[in-house]
Order: structure tokens, then C-alpha cells, then sequence
């Protein structure tokens, strides 16, 4: 299927500081990864630490949250924070949680349900 890229805006809840990216989803990814330099930009907060498998092995990384826009359609999201990635890598929970999926046949993404239950 290739590449999936998306333009998002990524905003701090706390102090309202944001900015425009190209993010790459990733379906096989469950968190949504950001750069150490966004981080900075946005002045998140760290409010914890996740160890993750990566392609390098084990990594703890630090956790964060913010806004996340992306086709018109915003959520609150967990986010943890790279010093290796150089682009946003918009994973599983954040697409759920903006009702939105990888629709195999365009390689974009489309309105997806929001199940509870």
C-alpha cells in the first residue's frame, strides 16, 4: 500500500502553542510518536515514561498529550516523545480516537466508526 502522510496540527492544550506538520500513520505503530524538537516547540508536558518495542529493541521514551488535528477532526491524544524519529508518526489509538482508518483500496484515510463496546 505504501506510505500513508497526512497533514496535522498538533496544538498544546495547556498553553495553546501549535503548529503544522506532515505525520506519517502508521497502523502497525499503537503510539503516536513525535520528535524531541516538536516537544520543545510546543512546550509539552512530560508526565510520565513508556518502554516500547522498537526496531532497535526495548526504548523508554518519554509521555506527553496534546491536541491532534487531522482532516478536520480533533482528539486529545497520548503522545511519546523521540530523540531518533524526524517526523511525527501518528499511531492506532490516536486514529481511533479521531474516528478515522487506512482504507486499504486508496491508501487514504477515511471516517471510521468510534466503538465503545
Amino acid at each position: 500500500m505504501g506510505y500513508v502522510w497526512v497533514e496535522a496540527r498538533l496544538i498544546n492544550p495547556i498553553n495553546g502553542a501549535e503548529l503544522k506538520t506532515r505525520a506519517l500513520v502508521d497502523t502497525g505503530a499503537t503510539y503516536t510518536v513525535i520528535p524531541w524538537s516538536i516537544y520543545e516547540k510546543l512546550n509539552l508536558m512530560i508526565v510520565g515514561k513508556k518502554t516500547v518495542e522498537t526496531g532497535k529493541g526495548p526504548e523508554e521514551l518519554d509521555e506527553s498529550f496534546l491536541v491532534i488535528e487531522i482532516k478536520g477532526k480533533k482528539a486529545v491524544t497520548q503522545v511519546l516523545i523521540s530523540r531518533d524519529l524526524k517526523d511525527v508518526l501518528v499511531g492506532v489509538l490516536t486514529l481511533e480516537a479521531l474516528g478515522l482508518a487506512v482504507d486499504p483500496t486508496t491508501g487514504e484515510l477515511k471516517e471510521s466508526r468510534i466503538l465503545l463496546l
